[in-house]
């Protein structure tokens, strides 16, 4: 099977006008958060983001994982989208998995202010190797 690619990597551009609207999006994407509905009362919000990438930082090659994120929030709650694209923004980042796992905790905590969060990063065996890292924060 051939497969043909018109575009070389001198025409891909980073300007803002001439990225794709998703593109856009991630880039300029944060986590969003909205005022909890049931404050005082104590209950668990479990995501699931099964599309989670990044880049070896030592090899290039791109690694994946699944990320599951549970949490109970406090005043503020993460609105979905946000999550979603803040995750993508992962996509070209040369970051290890540990590091990659500990920051989407630290980006979390100071957006949210959750009273606690558990995140796991599930990622995909590459050269025999399967890794999972998880972190927590509580208040």
């Amino acid at each position: 099977m051939t497969h043909s690619y018109t575009e070389t990597p001198e025409s891909l551009t980073t300007s803002s006008e001439e990225l794709k609207y998703g593109e856009r999006e991630i880039l300029e994407g944060q986590l969003i958060t909205f005022p909890n509905p049931r404050i005082g009362r104590r209950y668990e919000v479990q995501i699931t983001l099964p599309e989670f990438t990044c880049k070896c930082p030592f090899s290039g090659y791109p690694d994946f994982a699944t990320i599951y994120l549970t949490y109970v929030p406090n005043e503020r709650v993460v609105e979905l989208k946000s999550i979603k694209l803040y995750i993508n923004s992962y996509r070209d980042r040369y970051i290890s998995h540990e590091e990659s796992i500990n920051q989407i905790l630290d980006d979390f905590v100071a957006a949210a202010d959750p009273l606690e969060v558990r995140i796991k990063g599930d990622f995909n065996p590459r050269g025999n190797v399967h890794t999972v890292v998880e972190v927590e924060h509580r208040k």
